[in-house]
């Protein structure tokens, strides 16, 4: 993984740990910092040494606080319609990794920073955590999936209010509408919680967890019949190495050894 101006990497026994570092700016997402989320997603993809990711924002004001304001103010018709849909094809790019990507959402978690946490596959809020998408004050919408993803999330209500009033909501509302799965108290103990989970479920069969991710997202696709989606993926998996050693493990009683094949 190369060094990059505005995201921390490093990589630890197969989780590689991403940080949005621009903590002078709240983190606020700028073009430069979607486009590395982007180089760095594709060589996710494809790096075989690299089974999750856990993301995160420096500091403990922000996970990420929005856009950068400084650059939206620049858009046009024109323009605005390339800024979203470049965001919402680089946060699909995460929310159809075949890897577990896990957020822990330290402090303000608004606007295209919400959108970015909504695209991982779990949520992970310490106490000081505020979620909002709030681009009605600028006279606009969420642009990067927000208003897709939050429904789906929370349900129509609630997401009509939350992007119609602008209001941030709390980590424990955004535990009880399940915007989030978890709530801890400081990020050391939700960066801990994520690394449990991460654990688990990189000790299970990879091509199975990347199935799961296929069928979850058939859930929202209209254009997908999700249960044929999950036929032709369980059909995949029992052809994989990984079922045939499984099955085995379980009738040996013995614990699985899974390659991922």
């Amino acid at each position: 993984m190369g060094d990059y101006r505005n995201i921390l990497t490093e990589e630890k026994e197969g989780v590689l740990y991403l940080t949005i570092n621009r903590e002078d700016k709240m983190n606020a997402l700028n073009f430069a910092t979607l486009e590395e989320l982007r180089e760095i997603f594709d060589q996710v993809i494809d790096d075989k040494s690299i089974k999750a990711v856990i993301l995160t924002g420096a500091g403990e004001k922000a996970f990420v606080a929005g856009a950068d304001i400084s650059e939206i103010a620049e858009l046009n018709e024109v323009n605005a319609r390339k800024f979203a849909e470049n965001g919402q094809e680089i946060f699909s790019m995460i929310e159809n990794c075949h890897k577990p990507v896990i957020a822990v959402t330290n402090g303000y978690t608004l606007g295209g920073g919400c959108e970015l946490a909504m695209a991982c596959h779990m949520r992970i809020a310490t106490a000081n955590a505020k979620f909002g998408q709030p681009e009605v004050n600028l006279g606009i919408i969420p642009g990067y999936g927000g208003t897709q993803r939050m429904t789906i999330l929370i349900g129509r209500g609630k997401a009509n209010e939350l992007m119609m009033t602008g209001d941030m909501i709390g980590a424990d509302e955004a535990l009880s509408l399940k915007l989030v799965n978890h709530v801890l108290p400081t990020k050391n103990d939700a960066m801990a919680k994520a690394e449990e989970i991460i654990g688990k479920i990189m000790s299970k069969a990879p091509l199975a967890i990347g199935m799961i991710v296929d069928c979850v997202n058939a859930v929202y696709l209209a254009e997908e019949n999700g249960y044929q989606t999950e036929a032709n993926s369980f059909a995949r998996c029992v052809k994989s190495g990984d079922y045939k050693e499984g099955t085995s493990a379980f009738l040996e009683k013995r614990k699985p050894v899974f390659k991922g094949e």
